[in-house]
């Protein structure tokens, strides 16, 4: 596997077929951008975050009213993989940084509907990402976004912020949008799935030496151990639709 493919930017391509942790989280990614798909406009959509770019192709494929797709990430991989696999006429793709993107000239005509999905926990300021995303929706647009709202910040390193659903909820609120429909994602995982073989991807994305992670952060084996105990052995997910007023 390409060292470049993690959990959290999956290369479908690249999953293979007995790879049980990619698959599941390409389905669960696949069914986040199907959601969004539903509840997009007609116009301008921007895809931040959009790794490889099987989700704004998606969008694309699944939505012919939209009229220009942009997918835009950090990474220059992603990008050139995106562009070269997932590109069209109404499909393009921009390596940028997701905190400044709404700076750039390409950003200030706004969107018709932003889709950011499983990206404001990476980010070290979540607030002010979602202020920037805010800013950029035209009236009556809509923003799709989602995180995990069961605590991930202890097993994963490439996350920095923990969240419940009542909190991501009152983001929208408090930046002035309207919520217009949610989706809550459950994924399970076993004990001996977790370190079967055909776990092994999911393995080696985890954080590495968690017994003195929780030595240095007891306060997250504390949430962990109470997010077991109310949920079991499983990640939930929360993807928001929100609109802004005209």
């Amino acid at each position: 596997m390409d060292s470049r493919d993690t959990l959290e930017r999956l290369v479908p391509d690249h999953v293979q077929a007995d790879d049980r942790a990619g698959a599941d989280s390409l389905g669960f990614h696949l069914q986040r951008y199907e959601f969004a798909a539903e509840h997009a406009r007609p116009g301008r959509l921007l895809d931040l975050a959009c790794g490889v770019g099987y989700g704004t192709r998606l969008l694309a494929d699944r939505r012919p009213d939209i009229g220009s797709l942009t997918g835009v990430d950090l990474s220059p991989f992603a990008i050139e993989y995106a562009g070269s696999h997932y590109g069209c006429e109404r499909v393009r793709f921009v390596q940028a940084d997701a905190m400044s993107f709404g700076q750039l000239d390409v950003a200030r005509k706004g969107y018709d509907t932003i889709v950011s999905l499983e990206t404001i926990e990476h980010l070290p300021e979540p607030d002010a990402f979602f202020a920037q995303l805010a800013s950029m929706l035209v009236p009556e647009a809509v923003l799709v976004a989602s995180v995990p709202t069961t605590p991930s910040v202890d097993l994963n390193p490439h996350h920095l912020h923990d969240f419940r659903a009542a909190g991501f909820r009152a983001m929208g609120t408090r930046h002035g949008l309207v919520e217009v429909a949610s989706q809550v994602q459950v994924q399970r995982v076993g004990l001996r799935e977790l370190f079967a073989a055909d776990r092994r991807f999911r393995r080696e994305n985890l954080r590495p030496n968690l017994l003195r992670y929780y030595c240095a952060h007891p306060g997250a084996l504390v949430k962990r151990i109470l997010s077991t105990l109310h949920h079991g052995l499983a990640n939930h997910y929360l993807t928001m639709v929100w609109k802004r007023a005209g």
